[in-house]
């Protein structure tokens, strides 16, 4: 089986036996709702962050391949970092807001670069 693959089935085993933890802990009394919540979601974020810091580190034969990796890792592993730190410290309702427009900047971030890259070699041509 694939490394990545392994990876990627290893989080979202985690992610699912940590939901069961926490639901168990919610039902004995032991966390509130509000704390199931920011566990189980700023674990996404930490995972968002991983897998950007994974990206550069992939094989690419390219140089403008891997130009776009460096970029996509690091505005998507610093989006996770804040993503996972809104939903650790911030009230509920800004940690929505502040996390969907951190993944949203790293996204864009990703998307634009890579938009602009693909112009820069097209306008060599």
């Amino acid at each position: 089986m694939d490394r990545e693959l392994k990876a990627g089935l290893l989080w979202g085993g985690g992610i699912l036996l940590l939901a069961l933890a926490a639901s168990q802990g919610r039902k004995l009394d032991w966390l509130d709702g509000d704390m199931v919540t920011r566990l189980v979601i700023g674990a996404n974020g930490v995972m968002i962050a991983w897998y950007g810091n994974r990206m550069p580190k992939a094989f690419l034969p390219d140089a403008c391949a891997r130009q776009m990796a460096r970029v996509g890792g690091w505005s998507m592993a610093l989006s996770g970092i804040v993503y996972a730190g809104f939903w650790a410290f911030a009230p509920i309702p800004v940690a929505v807001v502040g996390g969907c427009i951190a993944v949203g900047a790293g996204m864009a971030v990703t998307i634009g670069y890579g938009l602009s890259l693909r112009a820069r070699l097209r306008a060599r041509r």
